[in-house]
């Protein structure tokens, strides 16, 4: 099973495109044969894990086997180039996790932990209790400027199905155990994963690590990540 990621992002005054395509690709994405699963989601405000969307920058995740890994509908790949969007590509084999999507182990049956080491790439995702918007956006800038400065950290983008409730973060670190300095070590960030427990923050949770097997395209001009051989 491959998961791949595309962010596009869209030219200037045509991110108009960009919301409309998010109504258009459903059906094509759910006729494929191919596509066990998909996502259509927005970003953050230039791409980062902010309440303000960027109307410019959008996600496509989408689930299938190893054989189809990175497949798009004829549809979709021909929206894309009409309308010359900028597009970085990643696919991605889950590797270790926990949690659902819309009541679903959509990356299959996964072990908590693995013997790998490498480069990795987080899936954090979570459905927001209506009651408790404030508290989980209060701490979001915080953990963010203390990812961004983290050890090991290499890029990451804010991306959701519904704004402010439904959000995820796709985050790549150099090594899983920078990662883990960070997520277990680093007190803030400690107390926040602890506080989601207790005051039941979320309907719904899902944490996936994924083992990066292909990063192609660009964002902003340049790749974010480069896979080294």
């Amino acid at each position: 099973m491959i998961a791949t990621l595309s962010i596009v992002r869209y030219p200037s005054y045509l991110g108009w495109a960009g919301f409309l395509s998010m109504a258009l690709f459903r059906l094509p994405l759910w006729l494929s044969s191919k596509i066990h699963f998909y996502k259509l989601m927005g970003c953050g405000r230039n791409g980062t894990f902010d309440k303000t969307p960027d109307w410019r920058q959008w996600a496509l995740l989408s689930i299938s086997e190893t054989a189809n890994a990175g497949f798009r509908p004829t549809f979709v790949k021909a929206w894309w180039k009409l309308f010359g969007v900028e597009i970085w590509e990643l696919q991605l084999e889950p590797i270790e996790g926990h949690g659902t999507w819309d009541g679903k182990e959509v990356f299959g049956s996964l072990p908590k932990q693995t013997n790998y080491e490498g480069p990795i790439g987080i899936l954090t995702r979570a459905t927001i209790r209506l009651s408790q918007l404030g508290r989980f956006w209060s701490h979001v800038d915080a953990i963010a400027n203390q990812m961004a400065s983290a050890e090991g950290f290499v890029t990451s983008v804010g991306i959701g199905e519904v704004p402010w409730i439904k959000q995820a973060t796709f985050s790549i670190w150099e090594s899983k155990e920078q990662m883990r300095q960070f997520a277990y070590k680093m007190k803030e960030h400690a107390e926040v994963v602890k506080k989601t427990h207790q005051e039941k923050w979320y309907t719904e949770d899902m944490f996936v690590r994924f083992k990066p097997l292909k990063s192609s395209g660009s964002l902003n001009g340049k790749l974010p990540f480069e896979i080294k051989l």
